[in-house]
């Protein structure tokens, strides 16, 4: 861990970090000298396994063979259904299952199963094998067939009905792509929703401002409401509103109109003088001081603790501190897509290594920060067919425009990361797992998660490539209370905003006691049948089972305590 987050360091020293800073910026922030040890470790162990190289040698045959003797009956007897069905979206349309393009569709999915089985070699640490099969995908993606003009054939039949039309509109669209990126403006979408006039629009006002955060008291939507208030606490990565999107799509508004009373930490897009703002400032400028807001301003004992993605990992932090130390106003604690434990913390920790945070630490120390793009691309490479390829096609081969859709709109609205946090946070959680350790310091002493002793409400999305279910699943082995766990259809982001009223949803529930015995997550999963729907009401009928009381709705403000409403909200920072 360095040892300052200032400019401190001798002339030796400052020369290294800004080659390294430089090396980042040419790279991406991914570090070189990591992937060269990954696939060193890797080639260097089949060279010495002659007979894994037989193997494969004679796997890649017979794949070969397969497919040539697929393709060559399906030429015979123009069987369209020669080609197995797929989950690819990439290969959807009926024009993937005819010759010729069937022929290359298997080809690359030999070529996927191929590289699945080579990265498997005695001796290769499991870590670079994951991290190869990963770069082996990406290579895989980038040279797909749906993603070349010749070889996809629903871009030939769009070419021929339009007559080119859209490859001229896609150079267009180029073009003013171009433009935006090397001066630096935002794309030119038409349409583009608004924040605080299109989404972010529940109302309400920001009662408290920290040099980190906005505290927003939401108007009550109801008669009456429960006593009991909810804090809400969303990652710091990104900007809060994702719960707060449209209004039909709206968390925030949903749950006031199921009677509760809200706050939401709206977090600041840091710069450069926020470069020493460490991981417990967010804690006690973003989590206590919202909780004290609530507390303050509602005349409310205890409070629900929620927090998404990083949010809830912060959370569960506080939550950690104020059981160690006696602090009982938590009535409950929900966690959305958030891990405690980062053993198994998906592919993004693939790139946590101390060659990778030594290059970003020294790219923070040029600025002060992290910029947000970078933090960005780096989410857009876990799922590059969905926010990378396909949005090639759509936009440049297609020739279309993506329509202005709320979630994926508030995905490209990043914020900057300060150095010191951002470095802590990396260090800290992901390389050292020091929470789950029991070895995280917070206040000059150890937090724990045995010392989260209320109820607990946590949720996985089945598709979460950020923080894993199964990884999410983890707490259940640390806390010492009863957790209700949920796991919803779809992904980080989307499996989270899942309002009622949307179709194809679903959602698996079970509750282990305190007390009981430890379930794994491949039992609980055959355990616990999908329940249609959204998993949203589930949660909100769970708060009024702990805390039914109702009354009166509070005070948006108070003024004579030291809660004055600042302005409307969505409030000043969400905008930076």
């Amino acid at each position: 861990m360095p040892q300052t987050f200032g400019h401190e360091g001798n002339e030796s020293a400052i020369i290294d970090r800004i080659l390294h800073a430089a090396v980042g910026r040419l790279t991406g922030g991914t570090s070189p000298i990591g992937l060269s040890l990954a696939l060193l470790d890797w080639m260097a162990h089949l060279l010495a396994s002659p007979g894994r190289m037989v193997e494969l040698a004679r796997y890649a045959t017979l794949e070969s063979l397969r497919g040539y003797d697929l393709t060559i009956n399906e030429a015979r007897s123009q069987d369209a259904g020669a080609l197995p069905l797929t989950h690819d979206r990439r290969f959807a349309s009926d024009a993937w299952r005819k010759l010729p393009y069937s022929a290359l569709v298997r080809q690359f999915n030999a070529a996927q199963r191929f590289w699945d089985e080579a990265v498997k070699v005695h001796g290769v640490s499991e870590r670079h094998q994951a991290l190869i099969a990963f770069l082996a995908r990406q290579s895989l993606d980038m040279i797909a067939p749906s993603n070349h003009f010749l070889t996809n054939p629903d871009i030939l039949k769009r070419s021929i009905e339009s007559h080119g039309l859209n490859l001229f509109n896609g150079w267009l669209n180029a073009i003013d792509d171009m433009t935006a990126q090397a001066f630096g403006r935002s794309k030119p979408e038409d349409g583009r929703l608004r924040v605080g006039i299109d989404v972010a629009t529940t109302e309400g006002v920001v009662v408290a401002r920290t040099p980190i955060a906005e505290i927003i008291h939401y108007k009550p939507r109801t008669a009456s409401v429960h006593t009991t208030p909810v804090v809400i606490v969303p990652a710091w990565i990104m900007k809060y509103y994702i719960l707060d999107l449209s209004p039909s799509n709206s968390l925030i508004r949903h749950l006031l109109e199921s009677g509760f009373s809200a706050f939401v930490v709206s977090w600041k897009n840091p710069g450069a003088e926020d470069r020493n703002v460490g991981l417990d400032d967010y804690r006690v400028q973003g989590v206590m001081a919202a909780i004290n807001a609530a507390c303050t301003i509602t005349g409310a004992d205890q409070i629900h603790l929620t927090g998404y993605c990083l949010g809830g990992t912060l959370a569960a932090i506080a939550s950690a501190a104020m059981g160690r130390d006696g602090d009982q106003r938590l009535k409950s604690l929900s966690l959305f897509a958030s891990q405690t434990d980062f053993h198994e913390a998906g592919e993004l920790r693939l790139f946590i290594n101390e060659s990778q945070l030594a290059l970003i630490e020294d790219m923070m120390w040029m600025r002060g920060y992290l910029q947000a793009d970078e933090m960005a691309g780096t989410f857009h490479i876990l799922r590059s067919n969905d926010l990378i390829w396909s949005r090639m096609i759509s936009n440049y081969a297609m020739g279309e425009r993506d329509r202005p859709a709320d979630l994926m709109q508030w995905s490209e609205d990043a914020t900057r990361m300060p150095y010191r946090m951002h470095s802590e946070y990396l260090r800290w959680l992901y390389l050292e797992n020091r929470l789950a350790e029991g070895q995280l310091t917070v206040g000059d002493q150890p937090v724990a998660l045995r010392d989260i002793t209320t109820p607990i409400f946590l949720v996985g999305t089945e598709w979460d490539h950020v923080a894993p279910w199964r990884s999410v699943y983890k707490l259940h082995l640390a806390a010492e209370s009863d957790v209700t766990f949920v796991l919803t259809k779809g992904g980080h982001n989307a499996g989270i905003v899942s309002a009622p009223g949307q179709s194809g949803r679903h959602y698996r529930l079970g509750t282990q006691q305190k007390n009981a015995s430890y379930s794994d997550p491949e039992t609980w999963f055959e355990a616990h049948q999908p329940i249609e729907g959204s998993w949203w009401p589930a949660w909100f009928l769970w708060l009024d089972s702990l805390a039914p009381e109702c009354g009166a709705p509070p005070p948006q403000d108070n003024a004579k305590l030291g809660y004055p409403a600042l302005e409307a909200a969505p409030g000043t920072y969400v905008h930076g």
